[in-house]
């Protein structure tokens, strides 16, 4: 069976932002299937330590990046761990660090994980599935309530109060507990609310993109399953404190939320006297038209870069 493919995003923009002919120790937060990783590697960094909470992804990446084999450590962990991982390895600073957020291209296309209603499967959604609630488990126990600020807050879905309703009444005989199944019940709530302006994203030529009726609420439940937001502002924190002097960290975000999160604490990190960083983008760094044409994933990627400045130089 052929590997899973995954295109990274914003490569070009990437190697330009971290500039890995420096070489040095290279971190890639979320290393997935590796594509980012051997950028790196094949632009000079001289070290790269892996790390993803998937453990499918990790053994793609090590198939990936087997050439550089005595140049990569791969670690099963969470990016916001990153402090114990380079202790763990004995890293005190790095040159580069990158974190892509977001599920990957592999993770939705996989069968069994339960990311997309395109099939019918267990409706798990954990990227690491060693430790967590499943989506199944956590919307059966979930008051009508939560799961409605759940799907308004990650998903910006107006109908979120008719399909939390929806859900709880579905779940009354027994549990909701494949993708098809839930995407069912979430299609029939947001068709019968009141019809509103036609929704769907604009695409790059102006044209309306028609959208699932379930995909606001599947990926409000993914970034809810997955903690995607909680502790990112500290991650943040604890990854710039590991740059040595003039290392670099890129951060790429494809939701709004998480992007707001990176730009506010890369501000915050690059103020006073005693600042932190220097912010390398006043603006984030989004696809061309020929990036997003041929990979439309690239289309919501936004990446922002920060430079490690020397104590008190601000």
């Amino acid at each position: 069976m052929p590997e899973p493919r995954h295109v990274p995003v914003l490569v070009d923009e990437v190697r330009s932002l971290l500039q890995p002919e420096r070489g040095g120790t290279f971190v890639d937060c979320t290393v997935g299937l590796g594509g980012h990783a051997r950028m790196l590697l094949d632009s000079g960094a001289t070290r790269l330590i892996g790390i993803d909470r998937d453990r499918d992804a990790l053994a793609i990446a090590r198939s990936t990046l087997a050439p550089f084999s005595d140049r990569v450590t791969l670690v099963h962990a969470d990016y916001r761990e990153i402090a114990d991982v380079l202790d763990a390895n004995g890293v005190t600073a790095v040159a580069g660090l990158l974190a892509d957020f977001g599920v990957s291209s592999m993770q939705l296309d996989a069968e069994g994980r339960g990311f997309s209603f395109r099939r019918d499967e267990p409706l798990d959604m954990r990227m690491d599935r060693t430790r967590g609630e499943t989506a199944a488990e956590l919307i059966d126990r979930a008051e009508e309530h939560e799961l409605a600020d759940v799907i308004y807050r990650f998903g910006d879905e107006r109908r979120s109060r008719q399909v939390a309703r929806a859900i709880v009444a579905a779940r009354q005989p027994g549990r909701i507990e494949t993708t098809g199944r839930l995407a069912e019940v979430v299609r029939r709530a947001v068709s019968a609310g009141p019809r509103g302006p036609r929704r769907g994203s604009r695409g790059r030529a102006g044209g309306w993109q028609r959208i699932d009726p379930a995909t606001r609420t599947f990926q409000a439940l993914r970034i809810w399953v997955n903690q995607e937001l909680d502790g990112l502002e500290s991650f943040i924190g604890s990854a710039a404190v590991r740059l040595q002097v003039d290392g670099r960290m890129a951060l790429i975000a494809f939701h709004s939320l998480e992007d707001r999160v990176v730009k506010h604490t890369f501000r915050a990190l690059s103020k006073g006297d005693d600042a932190l960083l220097r912010m390398l983008t006043r603006h984030p760094v989004t696809s061309s038209d020929a990036e997003a044409a041929a990979n439309p994933r690239a289309r919501s990627a936004k990446l922002r870069a920060a430079v490690r400045l020397q104590e008190g130089d601000a």
